[in-house]
């Protein structure tokens, strides 16, 4: 019996999968222009690693819900309409500002620019998603999306991401997310905001 290419296997995140999956995320997001853009160049990819650390487990495995594929290799966690993580934001901003190093006001730039866009209404929304380096290419993103896009159909809401990588553009468009609004960031990488309204 062949194995199917294109049939990846997704699960709920555990907490077994944290140390692999912050790693995916760390070397995902090495060359990222968002991330280059708002956090120091010094101790940079230790800068990546705790930053996607406290998203993964201090939000989105607390106020949503989370993925892996390939044992961690490929991760996506969302935040969902049953909690409001703004309580996690607001209790993490004060570390997000020392991560950001001397690059603390372009993030906090960053955020002033993109936060008219975002939608006002509840939604499922991208908190952080990445495959490793060395499993692109194999459709573990699609899939390890999948279950999130499809949640958040079945309970009537849309989905809704940020990218700062165009490549990306069309990937998301693929999975049926349109484009809400390019925002050029002062002196960095233009933002595309995106939505999936359910079908």
């Amino acid at each position: 019996m062949t194995q199917r290419q294109d049939i990846v296997a997704v699960r709920p995140i555990t907490e077994a999968d944290v140390p692999t999956a912050v790693d995916t995320l760390t070397r995902a997001f090495a060359d990222y222009p968002f991330t280059r853009y708002v956090l120091a160049a010094d101790g940079h990819e230790e800068r990546i690693r705790r930053f996607q650390e406290l998203c993964l487990t201090r939000i989105g495995m607390v106020y949503g819900r989370t993925w892996v594929a390939d044992g961690g290799r490929a991760v996506a966690a969302w935040t969902t309409p049953e909690q409001d993580p703004s309580p996690a934001f607001a209790e993490l901003g004060p570390l997000f500002g020392e991560l950001a190093g001397d690059r603390a006001a372009a993030f906090g730039a960053a955020e002033q620019a993109v936060e008219p866009h975002r939608p006002q209404e509840p939604v499922w929304f991208l908190n952080t998603v990445g495959v490793a380096p060395e499993a692109q290419g194999r459709g573990l993103g699609a899939a390890v999306l999948a279950p999130g896009i499809e949640a958040a159909a079945r309970a009537g809401y849309p989905a809704f991401l940020e990218t700062s990588a165009e490549s990306n553009v069309a990937f998301y468009r693929r999975l049926g997310f349109e484009v809400t609004a390019e925002v050029p960031l002062d002196g960095g990488p233009y933002t595309w905001c995106m939505r999936r309204d359910p079908r």
